[in-house]
């Protein structure tokens, strides 16, 4: 199993943790997709930098940018994850992996994908298991955060961010409308409720709450009620460079499904072989 292809639409916070818990269990063959412009807001601990930045490195595995799918064996010999900018997914026809991981984190329904791969994971919301995708990964928090679902869908988006320390919206950065950002904070600072954050071209963006910085949007344009930051109550610096309990709950998640698969494969084919 450890010569997977996997493929993974999205390079985000979600799609981050799902690529590392892959990576450090063994799975080595990886590449991820993104758009040209990623507007991930906790970016610390996503692999959608290096779009910008060339490579990143999250808890000591690195991504690197590729202009083509050409690239991929070199850079998987030296222990990198490959990102690749291609919002359609054109890729993956010259790609054919035998795992296909959506986590764009859409929270809408999707085309089905299913038969795109051997084995077609979708994460959240917008995905039906067996009918458009193999399997689907829960991302809500709660009791069933990571469960992989084989029959049914994940729970609908709810609109509300998950509770840290008692704060939900309060602990979410929004733009009040479309425009440029400019930031005035840095990821790990200190803030106390009403210090200003950032701007949306001229009009400031203040903290509701104090705590810790976790997530910042880059300074880009940005539509209305756009997430742009993230305030942690709990204040922990520490939070802010590391995959977070649900990211690595749900990339639990999906490697649990692609063990489900091949393991059963393999127990299949060992079967046929005696």
């Amino acid at each position: 199993m450890k010569d997977l292809l996997i493929a993974v639409r999205g390079a985000g916070e979600m799609a981050t943790g799902i690529a590392h818990r892959l990576f450090v269990s063994g799975f080595r063959r990886i590449v991820m997709s993104e758009i040209a412009v990623p507007v991930s807001v906790r970016r610390k601990v996503a692999f959608s930098e290096a779009v910008y930045e060339k490579a990143a490195i999250v808890e000591g595995v690195r991504a690197e940018l590729i202009g083509d799918v050409s690239c991929l064996l070199t850079l998987w010999d030296r222990g990198a994850i490959g990102v690749v900018i291609d919002r359609e997914g054109i890729f993956l026809r010259s790609l054919r992996p035998q795992v296909l991981v959506d986590a764009i984190m859409a929270k809408q329904w999707k085309e089905p994908m299913k038969g795109m791969a051997p084995l077609v994971i979708g994460v959240g919301p917008g995905f039906r298991a067996p009918d458009e995708v193999d399997a689907v990964v829960e991302s809500n928090r709660g009791h069933d955060l990571g469960r992989v679902i084989y029959d049914g869908e994940a729970e609908p988006y709810t609109g509300l961010p998950g509770s840290t320390a008692g704060y939900t919206k309060e602990r979410v950065l929004r733009s009040p409308h479309a425009g440029l950002v400019r930031t005035v904070k840095c990821i790990g600072d200190q803030v106390c409720a009403g210090d200003v954050i950032l701007y949306v071209d001229e009009t400031p963006v203040r903290a509701e709450i104090s705590g810790v910085l976790r997530g910042l949007i880059r300074p880009v344009e940005v539509t209305d009620e756009e997430k742009l930051g993230d305030i942690d109550p709990r204040g922990t610096e520490g939070y802010c460079f590391t995959i977070s309990e649900k990211a690595r709950a749900i990339g639990g998640g999906v490697l649990e499904a692609i063990m489900h698969r091949f393991h059963e494969a393999g127990l299949r084919q060992g079967a046929n072989e005696r």
